[in-house]
Order: structure tokens, then C-alpha cells, then sequence
């Protein structure tokens, strides 16, 4: 059996795009966690094959207690591997003795060994590895969705049939058939958690969003979990505590049921590799919800707390409420508004911008509002005001190349609009293009899950002008960092949706023979620069 990690090297970790050489992290993260984390997330995924294969030799019924436990406990220990996530020794073992106790309690069943999940021939491991890094991207929106009391069995049963199929022998042909039904799946997670958002806080609607904070104490919020948001606004009420969003909590904004906490003031920072320069000696507390946390620095480890799957050592975890189905009871925030009221804030009002130099940032233009104004869309593209339309979008990262991003929109023509979301868009969303058919140039559809959003508005332009979505003067130019990154490209190519633009480089779990099937049947293209790529798009 051929070894794609080297017995000698203490870690094997090629899920990110920052991967040492752009081949695999091996001595220690890029992302900073340590060869313990990564053979324990291992570890932790060998003991879930066990677990998936346990429940189904137990044939549990999709209303029996056990099969809901074990369906959230697949989920969040999923969810607990993606990047950024947990650097916590310490809760990862608590994990494993769970899903192996569980495993136990069903009458057992065999692991995939973790060496063996980076074993084998090498277009098989590329497969394999894609498929689990797929289910972890999955795992954190089937998480979100779960807390706002939304699930659904299609989804759950897919975790247990991906994590038996990591441990069964397939031929490439059929590698690929599960990565695109996996893909379809995924759409339906995706459209599950937003169903769970916009029935618990509105659908969003455009809003600018300063970037200056006020004098007194705050917050500030980084993350995906709007629930957690939520309860902190509550809590917070009347205390003279303002809330600020960071990174990927910046949509949060456009929500009508949270933007009505008049104590919800604007967004701090950009994207989340410039956190240890923006954090820097902060007067305020930071909530990590989900990923991105990095290793904090000393001059302001002292007031980062972590809740949910989150967790890093010698930092203050705010515990999840016993009912693992969600939202009740609230969480206690209680330590973090200490921590502000003693940090204090700033003495002034302190004026930031974006990378760009920008002072607002604007949000809220998710599905909803943009179909809303369909009518107006397609009369500007018939009347040649709009030529084509851009989504740009994805993960940031800390790698040179992403200024192609800022540089790509920068030189969009005037008669381009560009869509966005996830936290790719820190790298422009301060600029102003101006307007065109009455809307900005640059729309934020919102979270990287608002991919579904997107998917939305293509195909409802799609069915408006008579054509299919290829055929639509549209091209994704898509920027890539982790997991969730994965099991959205795989929904796109499950949808058909060709002639991709990926960058700033291509994955590592990507074989050469794998990489070519996705080229020769969907046209995934790897981004090369702002000005070629252009000019190939729009001749």
C-alpha cells in the first residue's frame, strides 16, 4: 500500500491552502496547530468510520434517541477538525472517548486505521481525502442549522454513508459519483441553515457598516454563529456595551432581528490572518464562535474566549447549555461583559478602515433582495447596461497571491458587477466602484454558506433569460483557504457549473490525475493574473 504521508514525520496535513510547499504540513501547522491536534483529528475521524459503521450494523431507527445523539456527535466532531477550529488536545480526546464509547454501546465495529486514511493509490487518496474534506465543510452548516432547531434526514444519513465510505475500497468512477452526490447534498445543507437563518432573524436586507468604534467598552464578535450574536446582544442590552462583528460576522449586520440592537455598532478588522495585528493589545474583549482562530498573542490572549466547537489552550471557553439541540437555554456571556466593563475600551472614538483604506463596508444583498429586484436586473443587462457579472469570492488567507482579488475587481469594467461573500471579500469590499442599474457595483451576498445565495440568483437569471447557467454572462472566480471551501466547489461541479476560476493555488489533497478529470469535465481553471484572466473572460 503505497503511504502518501512519510512514516518519519511526526503530522500529515494537507486540508488548507496554506500547506507547507504546497504539498502538506508536516513537522507543524501552518495554521498553527501542533502534531498532537493533527494525529488526534485523525484519530478522530478513524473513530468516526467506527462509529458510522456500528449505528449501521445496529439499524437504528431515525426517531430513536441513540441514532440523534450519535447523528450530533458525528456533526460536531466533524466540525471540531475543520481549520482553525480546535488547537485543544484536551477536547479532542474527550471526543474520541465519546464516539468509541458510543461506538461500544452499539455493539462495536472496526476503524479506519488513521494511518490508512492517507494511504493508497494516489488518485484514491486525492478522492477520499476530498470526500472527508467536503464532510467537514458540511458538518459546520449542518451544525448552525441544528442549533436554530432545523435538520434534515437526507443529511444526516449522508454523514453516515461518507464516513463508511472512507473505509471501503472504490474504484475512481465511483470515487467521483460520491463526491457529486455528496455535492447535491451539500446544496441541501446549505439551503437547510438558510432556511434556519432567515426564519429566526429576517431575510437581509443592504446596509453600510462603519468601521469606526466608539469610546466605551465593547465587544467584538468573530465567527459564523448568529445565534451566539444573538444571545450576546441580549445579554449585553443596557449595559452600555457596544458589539462590533470581525471577519466572517460581518453579514450578521443586514439581518433585520439582530441590526434592530441599536448596540450592534459596525465591523472591526478585516479577514481573520490579520488578527494577531489587529488584536494587538485591544481594550476589549473577543468571542471566537466557529474558525478562524489563530494562536493568540500574549498581548491579548488574556481576553479571547471561545464557545461551541472552538477551544485552544489556557483560553476561557463559554460551555454550550446541556440541551445539545440548541437554543435554549441561552449561553451564559457573563465572563465576557466583565471582561469589557473592566478592559474598559477605548478613551476616543478611533477611526479604522479596510485593507483599501475604506471607512464603511456594505452587506445585505443575499438571494432575497436580490431577486427581489430581478425585474430591474435583467432590464439592465437587455439594455446593455450590465455586460457581465462577476462572483468573486471564497476564503482569505495569509499567502502572497491574494492581492489578485483586489486587483481582479479593481479592474472589473465599469459595466460588470461584482457579487461576493465569505470572508474573500475583506480584500475589496472597502473600495467604491460606484453604481450601475441602480445597484453598487460591489454586493455582498454574505457568508461563505450564503453560497447558496448565489446559487440561487444564477438560476433564477438563468430561467428569467431563457438559458442555462453556463450560458449566463457569469464567471465564478473563486478564492479558496479551508473545508467549508471544499464541499461548495464540489456543489458547484455537482450542478454543473463550469469554467471555474480557483486560486490563489490548487488544493494539495488535488491529485495531477484527479486535478485533470475536474479540468477536462467541468473546466476548473487555476486563476493566473488579474489582467489574463480578464481578458480570457471577456475577450
Amino acid at each position: 500500500m503505497t503511504r502518501i504521508r512519510n512514516d518519519d514525520a511526526p503530522m500529515f496535513c494537507f486540508q488548507c491552502e496554506q500547506a507547507a510547499g504546497g504539498k502538506a504540513c508536516t513537522r507543524t501547522g501552518a495554521c498553527g496547530k501542533k502534531p498532537e491536534v493533527s494525529n488526534l483529528q485523525d484519530e478522530l475521524t478513524g473513530a468516526l468510520t467506527g462509529l458510522a459503521r456500528a449505528a449501521g450494523k445496529a439499524g437504528l431507527s431515525e426517531n430513536d434517541p441513540r441514532r440523534q445523539h450519535i447523528d450530533a456527535l458525528m456533526i460536531k466532531s466533524l466540525f471540531a477538525t475543520v481549520t482553525n477550529v480546535n488547537f485543544d488536545p484536551e477536547d479532542l480526546q474527550a471526543m474520541i472517548r465519546e464516539v468509541r464509547a458510543e461506538s461500544r454501546d452499539l455493539g462495536g465495529a472496526k476503524e479506519l486505521p488513521a494511518e490508512d486514511l492517507w494511504s493508497g493509490e494516489e488518485d484514491i487518496v486525492s478522492l477520499r481525502s476530498t470526500l472527508l474534506l467536503g464532510m467537514r465543510g458540511m458538518a459546520a452548516y449542518a451544525w448552525h442549522a441544528r442549533i436554530l432547531g432545523k435538520e434534515d434526514r437526507k443529511v444526516n444519513d449522508w454523514f453516515h454513508k461518507g464516513l463508511n465510505a472512507l473505509g471501503e475500497e472504490h474504484p475512481v468512477a465511483e470515487w467521483l459519483d460520491l463526491l457529486m452526490e455528496f455535492g447535491h447534498i451539500n446544496l441541501k445543507c446549505m439551503e437547510l441553515l438558510d432556511e434556519a437563518n432567515t426564519s429566526a432573524y429576517g431575510h437581509p436586507v443592504p446596509v453600510t457598516v462603519p468601521l469606526k468604534v466608539e469610546k466605551g467598552p465593547f465587544i467584538i464578535i468573530s465567527g459564523h454563529d448568529l445565534l451566539d450574536l444573538k444571545q450576546l446582544l441580549e445579554q449585553t442590552e443596557g449595559k452600555g456595551i457596544q458589539i462590533y462583528t470581525h471577519g466572517e460576522m460581518l453579514p450578521a449586520h443586514g439581518y433585520p432581528e439582530l441590526k434592530r440592537h441599536a448596540h450592534l455598532k459596525g465591523n472591526f478588522g478585516t479577514a481573520w490572518q490579520n488578527q494577531q495585528k489587529e488584536f494587538d493589545g485591544v481594550p476589549a474583549p473577543i468571542l471566537f464562535t466557529t474558525n478562524c482562530l489563530m494562536p493568540p498573542r500574549a498581548s491579548y490572549a488574556d481576553r479571547v474566549f471561545t464557545t461551541a466547537m472552538v477551544g485552544y489552550p489556557g483560553l476561557i471557553h463559554i460551555p454550550d447549555p446541556e440541551d445539545e439541540k440548541g437554543a435554549k437555554p441561552p449561553k451564559d456571556f457573563t465572563p465576557i461583559i466583565q471582561k469589557a466593563l473592566e478592559l474598559g475600551g477605548y478613551s476616543e472614538d478611533r477611526e479604522f478602515t479596510g485593507i483599501n483604506g475604506g471607512s464603511t463596508m456594505t452587506t445585505g444583498f443575499a438571494r432575497n433582495t436580490v431577486l427581489g429586484a430581478a425585474d430591474q436586473v435583467i432590464a439592465a443587462v437587455k439594455a446593455g447596461a450590465v455586460r457581465h457579472f462577476f462572483l468573486v469570492g471564497g476564503c482569505d488567507g495569509a499567502k502572497p497571491g491574494r492581492n489578485y482579488y483586489t486587483e481582479f475587481v479593481q479592474k472589473t469594467p465599469a459595466d460588470t458587477l461584482v457579487l461576493t461573500l465569505a470572508c474573500g471579500k475583506f480584500r475589496f469590499n472597502d473600495l467604491d466602484l460606484g453604481n450601475i442599474g441602480g445597484f453598487p457595483r460591489i454586493m455582498d451576498m454574505g457568508q461563505c454558506n450564503d453560497a447558496y445565495s448565489a446559487v440561487r440568483v444564477a438560476v433564477a437569471l438563468a430561467e428569467a433569460f431563457g438559458c442555462g447557467v453556463n450560458d449566463l454572462p457569469l464567471t465564478l472566480v473563486l478564492s479558496w483557504y479551508e473545508q467549508k471551501a471544499v464541499c461548495i466547489l464540489l456543489t458547484l461541479l455537482a450542478l454543473g457549473v463550469r469554467n471555474i476560476y480557483l486560486g490563489p493555488t490548487l488544493p494539495a489533497f488535488l491529485s495531477p490525475g484527479v486535478l485533470s478529470v475536474l479540468v477536462d469535465q467541468f473546466g476548473l481553471k487555476p486563476t493566473t493574473t488579474a489582467e489574463q484572466d480578464l481578458k480570457q473572460i471577456l475577450g
